[in-house]
This record gives structure tokens, C-alpha cells and sequence, in this order.
């Protein structure tokens, strides 16, 4: 089972889910921690081959790598703990994994809060994972992944996010990267697919202005989805939670609180 790691509340029931991207960890909602653990439980997961899960059982790097699978992953700790239904935050790719699970069982998800959100790949995101996946099997993961790290996140003001994410890749292997690589083949259709897909789950998007990969879809997406609502945050990149904190932390927990019961 993924590792977890998970907060109790003295009185609260509500339940917040937090999911990191690719080649992250949950170490990247460390400026979340404080401001959430006053107001409900907290259980954030490490992905399989990230963080502390890169000790998972031969028998899961053996399957196919697909968003369903790492999403299965996920619902077998919510299992394992008897999580009731919560609320999901998801960062960069974690936002395509919890829109994944609120697809999957609608009926686990209170309301969704997705901080750089992925739900269209640019022509520019389209020609780096052309060009990665051409040299993915000759040049060092962590290479391609700094390359990635610095085209989404270029600013001086990202630099502790790019940072963050790239100590993090470090720990990941080059079989473990291809394995999530491969993943790129199906976001496409997947997030085409989510677009015409309204789930009616309140969602909060919360983008930074400077977020030149993926604000401009984002702010079609919610023309179309009528729960779904965006804020953008001034002088901010990709990463938002880490950027811009106390913003983004009390954007999303005023939208959690509202949303809650």
C-alpha cells in the first residue's frame, strides 16, 4: 500500500486529501500543514515510486502504469482507513489523478480544490513530451525532468517550487520515471474527456497569473462547468501553494468550509 501519512482533528469530521504531482511528493503541501491541521483531518499520500512509496512490492512496478491504476492505489488507503467522504486537493498531475478519482466514485468527493491545474497540454507542453519521449531512454530522467522543472516553472520567483520538485525527482529512478512517463500517451484523451465531463463536485481552481503552460485552459474549462469557479493569483507561477501560501491557504479553506456538510 502507498505510504501515508494522516492528521487527526480533536473535533472536526471533515477530511481533506492531499495528492502531489509527478516526480513530487507530499513534502510539497508542507506550507499547507499549519493553517489545515487547525480546521479538519489531513491525510496526504505519496504516490507509488515517489516519496516514501518507492518501496512498494515488485508486483505493482510490474503492472501497467495507467491513471486508473495510480488512482486505484489511492482509493485502497482511503479503504484501509475508512476515510468517509472528504475533500481532494491536487497539485500539477495530482490534479488529473483527483479528477481521475472523482470520476471513478463521485461519491468519496465533497469538493475539489486543483492548485496549477493540468487540463489541457499547450502546443509547447505537447512538443516537450515529444522530446522527451524521443530521449527518454538515453539522457539521465533527471535531466529531462530539470528541463520540464525550468519551461514550467521559469520565473526567479518559482525557483523554491522548481527547487522542491526536482529534490524530490532525484529519488525517483529512470525505470520508475518511464513507467510514469508513459502515462503521457493517455492524458489527452483523458482530459478531453473531463472537459465535456461536468461531475456537478464543487471545484475550486486556483492558478497563478504567470502560469504560462496552463491558466489559459483552465480559464475555458470553467465556462462550461458551472460548480467550477478560478482564482488567479498576482505574481504567482505554477506551483501556487508554495508561492503565494497564505493566499492560496486561505482561498482554499474558506472554499473547503464553505463546501463542508
Amino acid at each position: 500500500m502507498l505510504y501515508y501519512k494522516k492528521f487527526d482533528h480533536p473535533t472536526s469530521n471533515e477530511w481533506v486529501v492531499f495528492i502531489h504531482g509527478a516526480g513530487g511528493s507530499s513534502a510539497v503541501w508542507y506550507k499547507q500543514l499549519k493553517d489545515f491541521k487547525k480546521k479538519f483531518n489531513l491525510l496526504l499520500i505519496d504516490l507509488r515510486g515517489h516519496g516514501k512509496s518507492i518501496d512498494l512490492p515488485e508486483a505493482i512496478y510490474k503492472q501497467e502504469y495507467t491513471f486508473t491504476a495510480v488512482t486505484k492505489d489511492i482509493i485502497q488507503v482511503l479503504d484501509e482507513l475508512k476515510i468517509p467522504p472528504a475533500h481532494f486537493m491536487g497539485v500539477s498531475l495530482g490534479t488529473v489523478i483527483v479528477r481521475q478519482l472523482a470520476e471513478m466514485e463521485k461519491w468519496r468527493v465533497k469538493s475539489l480544490v486543483l492548485a496549477g491545474a493540468v487540463t489541457r497540454l499547450t502546443i509547447p507542453s505537447q512538443f516537450l513530451v515529444f522530446f522527451a519521449n524521443v530521449f527518454k531512454r538515453f539522457i539521465p530522467f533527471i535531466w529531462l525532468y530539470k528541463i520540464f522543472a525550468f519551461v514550467v516553472m521559469p520565473l526567479k520567483r518559482s525557483a523554491e517550487s522548481r527547487n522542491l520538485f526536482i529534490q524530490e525527482a532525484q529519488k525517483l529512478c529512470q525505470k520508475e520515471f518511464i513507467r510514469w512517463f508513459k502515462l503521457t500517451k493517455d492524458i489527452n484523451p483523458l482530459l478531453r474527456y473531463f472537459k465535456e465531463s461536468d461531475l456537478g463536485i464543487p471545484t475550486l481552481y486556483v492558478m497563478g497569473d504567470q502560469d504560462v503552460m496552463f491558466l489559459e485552459p483552465v480559464r475555458n474549462i470553467i465556462k462550461t462547468h458551472k460548480s467550477s469557479i478560478l482564482k488567479i493569483l498576482d505574481k504567482c507561477g505554477h506551483v501556487v501553494n508554495v508561492e503565494r501560501p497564505n493566499e492560496f491557504n486561505q482561498l482554499s479553506l474558506a472554499f473547503i468550509q464553505n463546501h463542508s456538510k
